[in-house]
């Protein structure tokens, strides 16, 4: 939720899933504190090794071209990896052209996790296409 609490039945799905994607917007350089709030309170399933072995992967959002991103997905594979999970990368070229566009899949080049960037006076059904067809194909690849 938005105070970053989880329900015992989701914390059940999370143990039972084949995989798990960690989300989280980049805020001054890394996850929101509702992320870090969920990523201190898997420390039970850490106790009980129940997320080892788990397939894991990650996504962040700014609204800036780079905000840092990469050092939310950082903090997220780590998070992953200290479960004893098996990270996902992006698995994508990046559209690193001249002809470029901010609509090509992969536009900001990532390969740890998926990135995407959103205004910050956008809504939420302003998310460019390029970044919805990255996180598509992100998510059939985990």
């Amino acid at each position: 939720d938005q105070e970053g609490n989880i329900s015992d039945e989701a914390w059940q799905k999370l143990d039972e899933a084949d995989a798990i994607i960690f989300g989280s917007p980049t805020y001054m350089g890394g996850p929101s504190w509702q992320f870090k709030k969920f990523a201190d309170a898997s420390s039970k399933a850490w106790f009980g090794r129940k997320w080892q072995d788990k397939v894991f992967g990650g996504f962040t959002n700014s609204a800036s071209l780079n905000g840092d991103k990469q050092v939310t997905l950082i903090a997220l594979q780590t998070l992953a990896s200290q479960h004893g999970g098996l990270w996902v990368s992006l698995g994508l070229l990046p559209a690193n052209t001249k002809s470029a566009q901010r609509t090509d899949v992969n536009n900001l080049g990532g390969s740890v996790g998926l990135l995407v960037q959103t205004p910050s006076d956008a809504g939420v059904d302003e998310m460019l296409s390029g970044d919805l067809a990255t996180a598509k194909l992100y998510g059939q690849r985990v």
